[in-house]
């Protein structure tokens, strides 16, 4: 007689609290998390595109209701909401940044302010080039 073994990754799934557990194939996905944290501007640049929008369908009516809403200056809100006036790619290549995992360089909000006060996009992309090349 010849026995047969298989071997396969399983993990327990509890669907609700005091809900029965039940086996799953596969790995447990809340340990197969990416390590690090999400890049600070990574952050900031999700949190302007958020506003924008809750400006846009009104719930909220200003910068100056942001910035009592989250507790922070008005300028700090233009700040996080400057990101908005660079190139649409440089926004894309924010939000998609890898995570950081100790004291790696990273890019700063500051270095991003003087981006985005200049008008044109072929000039951002190449001041953002330049940038990236400085080791951020």
């Amino acid at each position: 007689m010849t026995s047969l073994t298989v071997e396969t990754e399983i993990h327990f799934q509890r669907r609700r609290r005091g809900a029965r557990k039940t086996i799953q194939p596969g790995s447990d996905p809340e340990h197969a998390r990416p390590s690090g944290r999400i890049p600070r501007i990574s952050r900031l640049m999700a949190l302007a595109i958020r506003f924008d929008e809750l400006i846009s369908v009104g719930e909220v009516t200003d910068y100056a209701e942001l910035a009592r809403i989250g507790s922070v200056s008005r300028a700090r809100i233009t700040q996080i909401m400057n990101l908005l006036m660079l190139a649409p790619d440089i926004q894309e290549s924010l939000l998609h940044l890898d995570r950081v995992t100790g004291k790696r360089k990273t890019v700063l909000l500051q270095e991003l302010q003087q981006l985005a006060v200049v008008p044109d996009w072929r000039r951002q992309r190449q001041m953002w080039k330049a940038l990236q090349q400085k080791g951020v």
